[in-house]
């Protein structure tokens, strides 16, 4: 569990739970999934003293629920808003060690860059002054963002343009938009490795096998799909509430609304250029898997017609060979010492014929028709 207590341009970081509302400022408590179960009860009684209320049942199930999808919800003291990320790594909770994750990970099927990516949800309990956020027990985007708050926290003294969270709901967006844009480096390798597949199966005579991995590539890119359209109805879901608070009470409090606003807004936008992203993977896998079929069907096509012109080009060479070698005494040519060579003559001179009527016509050339 990380506790920071952020005051204007002062990030601390503690161990201890606060016990009382800081003057000022907010709380960010940041905990594993399993911390967060093994001390629910600590946990609500800190936001009993900070906040005046505690959250209902229902959300600290939605909280403890691993497979819950991105969703968003309210009560009239605080919003709550599960948020599954996309990112790599996936490990499980060490049961007797909350927070520790065990030393194997999770295997998966598939390809490597897609075993790879875990969608686990994260959940956010936004209160005046406290962000409680549960996190997946190796949550690479928690400690990420952490250390750049403490950062940014040293920073600022020294740097003017230097701007921290001014609420626990600015808070919740950076750390989404960073679990949003997290999905870059991944889309980068996604993107190699089906252009990679793309390249083997136009390759020009040979024999793709590794379909089982392409299907599962095409079925986690469907999952990916489900997710980011998740994401989206929850941030969407999150935006029209904000337009529901009450009015502010001062010009800078008007002006943080808005800047709340727009930073919503932009971390729609960036789930929704994800979504772009993973609808244009599909569509080239599955132009891919339709060109690579073409393709085979085009060479069959070209092996079948030249069979087929060599078979006509032999037919009355056969027909010849056939009539000659019937058993009857009165064949012309049959007894002459030059009937086989004017026999054979006549069978190439249809054959040099027929191909050529052939070459003409292009049933033998590779080209289009």
């Amino acid at each position: 569990m990380r506790i920071f207590t952020i005051v204007g341009t002062s990030v601390v970081e503690t161990t201890a739970l606060p016990t009382a509302p800081v003057p000022g400022g907010y709380v960010w408590i940041a905990c594993a999934r399993r911390e967060f179960e093994v001390q629910q009860a600590l946990l609500q009684s800190t936001l009993q003293q900070l906040c005046g209320h505690q959250l209902v049942d229902l959300h600290v199930s939605d909280l403890l629920n691993n497979q819950l999808p991105s969703h968003y919800d309210y009560t009239s003291q605080y919003d709550l808003l599960v948020f599954r990320r996309l990112a790599a790594g996936h490990t499980e909770t060490d049961l007797a060690q909350p927070g520790v994750p065990l030393g194997q990970p999770i295997k998966r099927s598939g390809p490597p860059i897609l075993r790879r990516i875990d969608t686990s949800p994260v959940g956010f309990a936004v209160f005046d002054q406290v962000l409680l956020t549960v996190h997946p027990t190796d949550c690479v985007v928690r400690d990420n963002y952490a250390e750049k708050l403490l950062s940014a926290s040293a920073t600022a003294s020294r740097a003017s343009g230097a701007r921290l969270p001014t609420s626990p709901a600015d808070l919740m967006l950076r750390i989404v938009n960073l679990m949003v844009d997290g999905y870059l480096d991944l889309r980068r390798e996604l993107t190699r490795q089906l252009d990679h597949w793309q390249t083997e199966l136009l390759k020009p005579g040979a024999r793709f096998s590794n379909w089982s991995a392409l299907l599962e590539a095409r079925l986690t890119l469907h999952q990916l799909d489900d997710v980011c359209e998740d994401q989206r109805a929850s941030v969407q879901d999150w935006i029209e509430a904000v337009k529901t608070w009450p009015d502010a009470d001062s010009p800078a409090s008007a002006r943080e609304r808005e800047l709340l606003q727009v930073r919503s807004r932009d971390v729609l936008e960036h789930i929704e250029r994800v979504v772009h992203h993973v609808h244009r993977l599909e569509q080239s896998a599955e132009a891919a898997v339709q060109m690579h079929f073409s393709a085979q069907s085009h060479r069959t096509n070209d092996i079948m017609r030249v069979l087929t012109v060599l078979t006509a080009i032999f037919l009355p060479l056969n027909l010849i060979a056939g009539i000659f070698g019937m058993n009857f005494d009165a064949i012309p040519l049959l007894h002459r010492a030059s009937g086989f060579w004017w026999a054979m003559g006549g069978m190439l001179a249809i054959a040099i014929l027929l191909s050529l009527v052939f070459w003409r016509k292009r049933y033998l050339s590779q080209g289009p028709h």
